[in-house]
């Protein structure tokens, strides 16, 4: 059956109609099509064109359908054009001539949109559940090394000493502007479109507010026109998977080299990690680089829709059937890479002593010696020179900042006065960092309380 055809003398192509057919995708919307369809046979009741009783019938019809939808045996040998005609055929089925009256007023353009939100509005409620899930496993592992001192890079190039709480909240900051970005894009999901029609507005004079409350929704649609033809909505949910995988896969592209034998900082746990089927001695961090791969694949799927929809004249255009796959896809990739890297924090032990000794060796503190001498008084572009040449001095001399004394300070330079030497210590000078959002002991202590404290309210 299809839900036209009166005004075609000719059946469709057998090409056209493998071609043009999406059941085998949005198949993944029927139980979201039932809910629907259960909020229109109230919303048909209530202008008369259904009977309480027929309604009641209706209601228990689709309800038997989204229990059987839940089986193999729901699809077996439908050929259905989409989902829409699979649910009413099962349910003619059931009710016989009744089901006809369900679509009464109701174009598929508005059936699609509704659909989409239900389905999308459930789905940001699932990625945000992964993400407090991941910023709760960043807050554990930043807390079971509270005080290790690691190099913090720019260029990839040690440039100054941070404690590991600092490094992980960085993370933990991104993941938390994604939740922020999760919750924008559910209210502009949370708008419920049925009463637009195909895109003029409904001939009924439906209670939309009513439908609205109902499914669950917060506000009703504003334009009809505007339904038919939007996806922005659908956007929004990729634009923010899109930034959740580009974070995810920075951290994983960290944790790659951190974990990698030059650097040897951390070791990733067994469960997230694989062997080579040559090389006997391998542990591979596959499942970072997964994370890594699937965020081209999350990346593509915006643009695949993006593209999609730029020259789209309004309202609707088949083009839009085209929304489903890479909405999907991108829902799936990034639920699936945020429950992966939380399970990835799970197992990282850090080696602190390592990632200390290379703050140590290295002249993360010549920023913390240029900014002392501008507290006490010289200039600081003159500051920044004169530890520019100590640190000059030091790397032709093969010197680290621990092979200077108080008195070779002195020496070098009568203004690097012997108490000058305690911020050759990278502890030390991290100390002098206690500003709100530095890397202060104190700073990061009270950071992380507030972090524990955001994500409770989550």
């Amino acid at each position: 059956m299809k839900l036209w055809g009166g005004r075609f003398a000719a059946e469709s192509s057998e090409v056209f109609e493998r071609f043009s057919g999406s059941l085998h995708f949005d198949k993944k919307l029927v139980d979201v099509d039932i809910r629907g369809s259960q909020a229109f046979a109230a919303a048909l009741e209530r202008v008369g064109i259904l009977t309480a009783a027929e309604r009641e019938k209706l209601v228990a019809a689709f309800e038997e359908l989204r229990a059987e939808a839940t089986t193999p045996a729901f699809y077996e040998g439908a050929t259905d054009e989409d989902v829409h005609t699979l649910v009413i055929r099962q349910l003619k089925a059931k009710v016989g001539g009744l089901a006809d009256k369900i679509h009464t007023g109701r174009s598929r353009n508005e059936q699609v949109s509704l659909d989409v939100r239900l389905w999308l509005r459930e789905a940001i409620d699932e990625t945000r559940a992964q993400l407090a899930a991941l910023m709760a496993s960043l807050l554990e592992l930043a807390k079971k090394y509270p005080d290790a001192v690691i190099p913090g890079y720019t260029h990839l190039r040690r440039a100054q000493a941070v404690l590991w709480p600092h490094y992980i909240l960085a993370y933990f900051e991104m993941f938390a502007r994604d939740y922020e970005r999760m919750t924008e894009a559910r209210a502009r999901v949370n708008v419920m479109p049925l009463g637009s029609g195909a895109l003029a507005g409904s001939g009924f004079p439906h209670d939309r507010e009513a439908i609205a409350r109902d499914l669950g929704f917060a506000a009703i649609t504003r334009n009809s026109m505007d339904v038919s033809a939007d996806r922005d909505f659908a956007l929004d949910y990729l634009h923010a998977a899109n930034l959740i995988m580009l974070h995810l896969s920075r951290l994983s592209e960290d944790w790659i080299l951190y974990s990698s034998e030059e650097f040897g900082w951390m070791e990733l746990g067994d469960g997230v990690t694989s062997g080579s089927s040559l090389m006997p001695q391998k542990k591979n961090p596959d499942s970072l680089e997964l994370i890594r791969g699937k965020s081209g694949r999350v990346f593509g799927d915006y643009s695949s829709l993006f593209v999609t929809v730029k020259g789209l004249p309004l309202t609707y255009n088949r083009d839009l059937q085209e929304d489903k796959e890479p909405l999907f896809d991108a829902v799936y990739q990034t639920v699936g890479s945020l429950e992966m890297a939380a399970v990835v924090a799970s197992t990282v032990v850090l080696k602190p002593a390592i990632p200390e000794q290379a703050a140590e060796e290295s002249w993360v503190v010549a920023t913390d010696l240029a900014e002392a001498l501008a507290r006490a008084g010289l200039p600081f572009h003159q500051s920044h020179v004169l530890v520019g040449k100590l640190v000059l001095e030091s790397t032709r001399d093969g010197k680290r900042p621990a092979d200077w004394t108080a008195e070779e300070l002195a020496a070098f330079d009568p203004r690097l006065t012997p108490e000058f030497a305690a911020l050759l210590k990278p502890r030390e000078g991290m100390k002098t960092r206690e500003i709100r959002g530095g890397t202060g002991p104190a700073s990061v202590a009270a950071a992380l309380a507030e972090a524990e404290a955001r994500l409770r309210l989550l």
